[in-house]
């Protein structure tokens, strides 16, 4: 490609709109266009970008065995009233009308769809096991879309679906999954870590995300210093503790917290630590019903976890004020763990204390030196809390540590969520009528390459990794209007790239050196080439890779076989 040939040009500012580098860079880069508010049109640098993505995807997924298709983005809403999940979605599931009045949806996932297939299509256990693929676009109108390709409402994703006879089945092609993602993403240059996960609206019991280790990721992962345990905060356990609790050593007293609601005010007032201090939180339960959960006062409550609970609520959400009144007998703030009328929960750390404050259950009161047994029955014990850094790993081995990272892919093992309400069976090797068990594997492909520039940039532009850049090579050509030598020179290395297989993109424009060296950067193209009337004097080439601060001369007898060297390295 010639850029004097190429109408979309670049941006020195910064448009107002971009909150996140990614979305900066892309649009000055001209990767993508805004049309509304979590709409992008990708221009053609993008989607060279783009296509790289999605065949390193479609290479990996037909190496597993997974077979191609293309659903519908236009999905009837009975498929949706089938599974449930009509209702259960949310406002993310755009509705619409077609001039029959009759009701679709945008799909923002196609299990329903992929399931409408299997039932019709797979009659036999001889048919099993098999894993469709599609790439595919998606819409989820998301309330408030933002971070540009990162969280839009239009969207670009791999998904598959595995049907199995068994458990084992769909163990096995989980794991082809699990290890086929790997290879996708070390292909594409990510640094990434495989976590576990919870499956949220998708369902499932057994899930792993792919994230994208940057610092300006939007999810926190934790993984083990001493093993490969690795899971998203949501889905990352803690381990109950391993000694008894201290033995009662002062008395419980009551004493005056004037207006004093939060662990951090009652801590300083009574100078304790909050560490020593339990926060009791009022949820609301099931049929009307309030349930307690008791964290030590320095921990945060991981709502994922929570809502697991038996007879919590899901989606998590706190008691009102009524309710707090009745099982209390106060208001919130002043909320302790003697005499509710409720079922309590202790997280594993709140259970470990002795001699801790928690509140009185009166207004501008608190306890102090309360005990577990002695003062207060034991609760039912829970893993209820986010974990922090210097938790024990789950795994038995090292302490875990803090990172961030955006999901770029996650696998669930679906079970039987989708085959029952819409009777996708199956004839077993007995002739019985079995319901199918089924896998979802997803990759947000246009999130991929807002990922990679997340985590590969400098204060100049993008650093593409080689497996996804636009093209290989730019070569830039100096003051090409005024040397006829430089004209003929770069010329003629054009053509020899181009005919080497090598994608190479020409900066033939009529601009000073320094917009052509900013524009290159800022673009993030691997490996650069400058073609100048000075080294030409000589029989020299100069040579960066975008990674790099200084330039190289290199002979221009050899530029073919320099280039193809450092395309190797």
């Amino acid at each position: 490609m010639r850029l004097s040939q190429y109408p979309i040009n670049t941006l020195k500012e910064t448009p107002a709109e971009a909150e996140i580098l990614s979305h900066q860079l892309m649009l000055r880069a001209g990767l993508i266009r805004r049309l509304a508010a979590g709409l992008y049109s990708w221009l053609p640098f993008g989607l060279r970008v783009l296509h790289k993505v999605e065949h390193i995807i479609r290479e990996e997924m037909d190496r597993a065995g997974a077979l191609e298709l293309v659903m519908p983005v236009v999905q009837p809403a009975e498929l949706w009233q089938e599974s449930q999940r009509w209702r259960e979605y949310g406002p993310e599931l755009l509705r619409l009308k077609d001039r029959h009045e009759r009701d679709f949806v945008l799909g923002p996932t196609h299990e329903e769809v992929i399931t409408d297939i299997a039932r019709r299509e797979l009659k036999s256990y001889r048919q099993l096991p098999v894993n469709f693929y599609q790439i595919q676009t998606k819409f989820r109108d998301e309330v408030r879309p933002r971070f540009g390709v990162m969280r839009a409402r239009e969207f670009i994703m791999k998904d598959a679906y595995s049907f199995h006879l068994d458990e084992a089945s769909l163990g096995a092609t989980y794991r082809v999954m699990a290890e086929t993602y790997t290879r996708i993403f070390t292909r594409m240059g990510l640094s990434f870590r495989a976590v576990r996960a919870d499956s949220g609206a998708i369902g499932g019991d057994v899930s792993q995300e792919f994230h994208v280790l940057a610092a300006s990721g939007e999810d926190a992962i934790v993984f083990s210093d001493a093993d490969d345990y690795a899971a998203n905060l949501e889905a990352a356990a803690t381990l109950p503790e391993s000694a008894p609790p201290a033995a009662p050593r002062e008395p419980l007293r009551r004493v005056s917290t004037p207006g004093a609601r939060t662990i951090a005010d009652v801590a300083a007032l009574l100078g304790v630590a909050p560490t020593r201090c339990l926060k009791t939180l009022l949820v609301a339960g099931e049929r009307d019903a309030v349930i307690a959960l008791v964290l030590r006062g320095d921990h945060e409550l991981n709502a994922v976890k929570a809502q697991k609970l038996p007879g919590v609520a899901s989606p998590l959400r706190m008691a009102s004020a009524a309710q707090v009144q009745a099982v209390s007998g106060t208001e919130p703030g002043y909320v302790g763990v003697q005499d509710l009328r409720c079922p309590v929960y202790a997280d594993y750390a709140a259970l470990a204390l002795a001699d801790f404050v928690c509140g009185a259950n009166e207004k501008d009161l608190h306890l102090s030196g309360v005990n577990w047994g002695r003062d207060v029955p034991p609760p039912t014990a829970a893993d209820l809390r986010k974990v922090v850094a210097g938790d024990p790993s789950p795994s038995g081995r090292g302490r875990l540590q803090l990172a961030r990272g955006i999901e770029v892919g996650h696998i669930f093992q679906l079970g039987r969520k989708y085959s029952e309400p819409m009777n996708a069976r199956v004839l077993d090797e007995a002739g019985r009528d079995v319901p199918l068990l089924m896998g979802c594997y997803g990759i947000g492909v246009t999130r991929v390459v807002a990922a990679a520039i997340e985590q590969n940039h400098d204060e100049r532009g993008i650093i593409w990794p080689a497996p996804i850049a636009p093209f290989q090579v730019i070569l830039v050509p100096l003051n090409l209007a005024k040397s006829a030598r430089v004209r003929e020179v770069s010329e003629r290395l054009y053509t020899e790239l181009l005919a080497a297989g090598i994608e190479v993109l020409c900066d033939d424009r009529d601009v000073r050196p320094g917009v052509k060296f900013a524009d290159a950067e800022l673009l993030g193209i691997p490996h650069r080439v400058v073609v100048a009337e000075r080294g030409l004097e000589g029989g020299q080439l100069e040579y960066r890779q975008r990674r790099e601060t200084t330039s190289r001369e290199f002979p221009l007898a050899e530029a073919l076989g320099f280039i193809r060297t450092r395309l190797q390295t």
